[in-house]
């Protein structure tokens, strides 16, 4: 049997191998990360720029400094024989056959034999990689061919060659399912694998065609984005982002290794116009500018007809608000061009997945997996065509004339995917349905969801019976809450005693658990001067929701993963326990948009600075801080060291295991004690704040506005012109944040900021 990894070495320090690198080291493993030597002052140059890239505060690799520790730099000159100590070696380096083959018979030189080598590479087959090497390599050989960003994107796709023993591939599966929190899918040794396949030609599908019909890429970006449940980057936006040069090479190297028959050659020839703006030097984020630019601090897009950059307009389209309500059904009923546009895109890309069972095996899920997990998309391909109807899609293929794939053909009259006996299954190439079976322990509650019937729902958040537990899920946009998920919340906190449960978990399986408090409510308020009715929003809608979470019998545990912010962290703030992702980013970011935590933020923050301090001026001035500037903290260890989090919270590295794992540790959950009374600060401290805000607005550090906010920070979590000592209750406090929103709420300049993030997706502080 293969042994436990305890050290891993990483060959490559660019962005794929130092990435792997910081992931190994998050997972609490020691790692020795190496590159060529360099001339000049440093020989590990190479390295120490991977580490750099680790942390960039942009896209931070490492969850802590103490994950930077445990990587040890070096270089494969001077380094190479500490390779033999290392349990696994990962290689990263340059996309060619001969020099990756020359590395792997040194390393089969230094090594021992039972050191696993496997490779990150995304386009050679490992036929090749192995080839002319002994079994005994080969046998502990695979690739591990991870995606970028390493530390947030969840798919691994774990590649096996002909004589990669059973015993490793398991082991691999295990260690990145559950040590490195990856969604692994087994994939065979068939060009592209998985991931890239479907999805770069989904891109390059949506390019081609946009240029075809003569779309703009506005127009292209706002359909092939959030309204096929696709990130919102859009086709144009994601070229920018990579980069079109690293795009354009990513399509030719698929051109190079696919069979002529594929149909990815349709679209993988490079466009005159992108070739030209290569060879200008307009490579998208990278360069400055690309389909999109910064110009005078206003968006500018390339006229794909002029060539030239006209000013940035967002579109309004009613399909694409329609598409992102209700699917993309709305896309496949439309008959206007973009309704054509969409129809072209989807049925040809879908209609690729289709095509490639049994090629790349018989069961199509790894395929929505890998799209899911590796490109972020809401619904896999299959799952796409479930909710389109099987036949209606075949039916249109016909009727235009297109091919049907073999396997889409057996599944008419069907579906991809049912439930029988509560039980999930999918169809398979045999054309028979078999159980959607997971790995112990991991459950993803949009596959669980299918199996249950709410016992209640709105069109913001549902409550189910499961295992026992009450689940509550947000399911609105962004997952921003408005009283309608406060009242699914309410309702199953009041209702789970009654139903005999053992506790309540707050989990969702969407990108984000919450990015807040919904804005649009908010405004609807002010736009009607209803203050009484966000009043009572605030307080009996929100903050005795929360509250009702601790005094509930029952033990409450959040679960979130992606951002928490805002009110959703309130919510977060007030379970008695939380058991969060490993990439959560947490945090009450209210001042941005010029109000205050108006759920409990501030009172909570205050009441655990105090618990971590013991000193309440300490603790003041530190809630004042995080608040006001709006901090979040982009991992657990960070939150628990700015006191977001107790020091008995959980997080997991792999999300999927946050349900299992809750509903585990619900039996083990102390109810969270009624919070005694603080002595506050008082004036002197207020006084300080105040002079500080002033201060720092007279150097350039605030706006005149974010010191009308700061001031009513301060006020909340010092007690304002009060005497030092005088006691203040979570009522008192919930009271304070409440006055203080609705104060903000009223002023011209809190609305214009709150408009602009609606309306831009900019705060008037960017």
């Amino acid at each position: 049997m293969t042994k436990k990894i305890r050290k891993v070495a990483v060959i490559g320090a660019g962005t794929m191998g130092s990435g792997i690198a910081g992931q190994v080291a998050n997972a609490g493993i020691d790692v020795l990360l190496l590159d060529l030597p360099s001339e000049g002052s440093s020989v590990n140059a190479l390295s120490e720029r991977g580490m750099e890239r680790l942390r960039d505060p942009a896209s931070p690799g490492l969850m802590s400094d103490e994950a930077g520790n445990r990587i040890e730099i070096g270089n494969t000159r001077d380094d190479f024989h500490k390779l033999a100590d290392c349990d696994w070696v990962a290689e990263a380096i340059v996309e060619r056959l001969d020099i990756k083959q020359d590395l792997y018979r040194q390393l089969n030189k230094t090594c021992s034999d039972d050191v696993i080598v496997t490779s990150n590479t995304s386009t050679i087959p490992i036929r090749l990689l192995t080839e002319g090497l002994p079994q005994s390599f080969a046998e502990r050989f695979a690739i591990t061919h991870f995606f970028n960003p390493v530390r947030f994107m969840r798919l691994l796709e774990l590649v096996r060659g002909e004589h990669t023993r059973d015993d490793i591939v398991q082991m691999f599966d295990t260690f990145c399912e559950q040590q490195l929190g990856k969604g692994v899918v087994i994939c065979a040794d068939t060009p592209g694998f998985l991931g890239n396949r479907v999805g770069v030609f989904a891109i390059q599908c949506a390019l081609h065609t946009a240029f075809d019909m003569g779309l703009s890429p506005t127009e292209a970006d706002a359909l092939f984005s959030r309204p096929m449940g696709i990130p919102k980057t859009g086709v144009f936006g994601l070229y920018d982002l990579i980069g079109i040069d690293l795009m354009a090479d990513v399509a030719q190297s698929l051109v190079n290794i696919l069979p002529a028959h594929d149909a990815f050659h349709k679209y993988g020839r490079p466009l005159p116009l992108m070739t030209k703006m290569i060879a200008d030097g307009r490579k998208g984020n990278k360069s400055g500018q690309g389909f999109y630019r910064e110009k005078d601090g206003e968006r500018e897009v390339l006229d794909l007809n002029s060539e030239d950059y006209v000013a940035f307009e967002r579109l309004d389209l009613p399909l694409a608000a329609r598409a992102e309500r209700n699917g993309v059904i709305e896309l496949f009923n439309d008959n206007s061009q973009y309704g054509e546009y969409a129809w072209r895109v989807l049925s040809q890309s879908l209609c690729y997945a289709a095509s490639l069972v049994p090629e790349i095996g018989d069961d199509p899920v790894p395929i929505d997996d890998a799209m899911k997990l590796g490109y972020n998309w809401i619904h896999g391909p299959f799952e796409l065509i479930d909710q389109i109807g099987v036949d209606r899609f075949i039916d249109r293929l016909e009727l235009e004339g297109s091919e049907v794939p073999p396997f889409l053909q057996k599944t008419r009259g069907s579906s991809f995917y049912t439930v029988d006996n509560t039980v999930l299954q999918n169809k398979w190439e045999d054309g028979a349905f078999h159980p959607l079976i997971r790995a112990d322990g991991v459950l993803r509650f949009s596959e669980v969801r299918q199996t249950l019937i709410p016992v209640n729902k709105n069109a913001s958040a549902s409550w189910f019976e499961y295992e026992g537990a009450a689940v509550v899920e947000f399911h609105s946009k962004a997952n921003a809450l408005d009283g309608n998920s406060m009242h699914i919340l309410r309702d199953a906190i009041t209702q789970a005693p009654k139903h005999g449960l053992s506790g309540i978990i707050v989990h969702n399986d969407a990108q984000h658990f919450s990015c807040g408090v919904n804005l649009g409510g908010v405004r609807a308020f002010f736009e009607r001067e209803d203050y009484d009715g966000l009043d009572q929003f605030l307080d009996q809608d929100f903050q005795q929701v929360v509250l009702s979470m601790r005094d509930c019998p029952l033990p409450v545990i959040a679960a979130p993963s992606g951002l928490s912010i805002g009110g959703g962290f309130e919510v977060v703030l007030h379970a008695d326990h939380v058991i969060c992702h490993a990439n959560s980013v947490m945090g009450l970011v209210e001042s941005l948009v010029g109000v205050v935590p108006g759920g409990g933020g501030c009172k909570e923050n205050l009441y655990r600075w105090h618990e971590k301090t013991e000193n309440m001026e300490k603790a003041a001035w530190n809630a004042f801080m995080n608040i006001g500037m709006g901090r979040t903290a982009t991992s657990p260890v960070l939150a628990k060291q700015q006191a977001m989090l107790r020091t008995g919270d959980e997080f997991l590295m792999n999300r999927d295991r946050l349900l299992s794992s809750a509903l585990a540790a619900l039996p083990n959950v102390k109810k969270a004690a009624p919070r005694a009374p603080l002595s506050l600060a008082g004036k002197a401290s207020f006084d300080k704040m105040q002079d500080w805000l002033n201060t720092a607005k007279d150097k350039g550090m605030v706006m005149a506005h974010d010191v009308t906010v700061g001031t009513e920070i301060g006020r909340i979590v010092t007690g304002g012109k009060c005497e030092a000592g005088t006691q203040a209750s979570e009522q008192d406090l919930f009271d304070a944040e409440r006055r203080a929103f609705l104060t903000l709420a009223k002023t011209p300049e809190t609305q214009a900021r709150i408009v602009s993030m609606l309306d831009t997706g900019k705060t008037l502080r960017n």
